[in-house]
């Protein structure tokens, strides 16, 4: 595996300052962002004015492989919600919504086939953040199935046809945001080989489930990884619970996103794991740790990462009697 970086973390910054951060400490691949307006990957220039060859050509300067484009803003856009919570996205009806949702998700697939990048991380939406609840209506989410397959399903004709994957990242805001609705959700899209995930085991223990338990039934669907952890945090879990409302650095929520080795992802048996299921690509780290600095975060995470890093799978002692 290789230690990546997500250059979002550093979106004040232009590109080639940020992968020579990451060249001076130790990361190799990058996962970019390419929602509209960010400052370090334009999908229209791209496109348009053939700008893959002056990324392609920053990435070969530093050494840094390319694992991923990331796209959750507009992805979100395509199953919601249409309301003034995703206003911020792009303002506009529910259908000029969608509609700029699927057009900006296709192009993002396209962009990432000029730049040779192979995955795509990004969110599908959800027409009510309340789908997972069954009341009043127990049968929201299953009715939600219909758009799902519609609209993704028209995306991911893009995604097949460019040679590129869409990987969607579980989180409690999304029609799929567990083990369950993963599993579903392979099944309601006919086990399309476009179709997978951005494992990321903060938004996972978020919701009170092993992380482990996501990479033993999604392993061969798990695309790209996430480093980033979570906190739960046990003495204000008593007084709020785990998913209180308010700003991420209150000091007393009962949960806190993390760098890498400071929550409570079991950092050992998620790596054992994705090593048992065949994984061999990219832990992206991703910081939105409300506690300490970016820069904290940027050497921390790859010192505490780096030596967890299993190199090879057991070969046997060499003898027979105990293979």
């Amino acid at each position: 595996m290789k230690i990546g970086m997500f250059t979002a973390n550093y979106m004040d910054r232009d590109l080639e300052e940020v992968f020579r951060m990451m060249a001076e400490n130790g990361y190799e691949a990058a996962e970019l962002p390419a929602f509209f307006g960010n400052k370090h990957l334009d999908i229209d220039e791209v496109l348009e004015r053939n700008g893959s060859k002056k990324i392609k050509a920053l990435a070969k300067k530093y050494n840094i492989t390319i694992s991923a484009l990331s796209n959750h803003p507009e992805g979100q856009l395509v199953l919601g919600p249409h309301t003034k919570d995703t206003d911020s996205l792009f303002k506009g009806t529910p259908s000029e919504k969608i509609k700029f949702g699927m057009e900006r998700m296709k192009k993002t697939a396209k962009a990432a086939a000029a730049l040779e990048v192979g995955v795509v991380c990004g969110f599908v939406g959800c027409e009510k953040f309340s789908r997972w609840f069954p009341w009043p209506y127990p049968e929201g989410w299953d009715e939600m199935a219909n758009d799902f397959v519609e609209r993704w399903g028209e995306i991911l004709d893009v995604f097949e046809k460019e040679g590129v994957k869409f990987a969607h990242e579980p989180h409690p805001n999304e029609y799929v945001y567990n083990v369950e609705t993963a599993v579903k959700s392979v099944e309601l899209l006919g086990g399309r080989k476009e179709w997978g995930f951005n494992f990321d085991p903060a938004n996972i223990i978020l919701q009170g489930i092993d992380p482990v338990i996501f990479v033993q039934e999604l392993g061969d669907r798990i695309f790209h990884v996430h480093a980033k952890d979570g906190e739960i945090v046990e003495h204000n879990v008593r007084r709020s619970g785990i998913q209180p409302v308010g700003k991420w650095n209150r000091i007393d929520r009962g949960f806190r996103f993390r760098i890498p080795g400071w929550g409570s992802v079991p950092w050992k048996r998620v790596l054992t794991e994705l090593m048992l299921v065949g994984y061999d690509y990219v832990l992206s780290y991703e910081h939105e740790d409300v506690v300490m600095s970016r820069k904290d975060g940027l050497e921390k995470t790859i010192n505490y990462l780096k030596p967890l890093i299993i190199k090879g799978k057991y070969e046997g002692r060499g003898d027979k009697l105990f293979e």
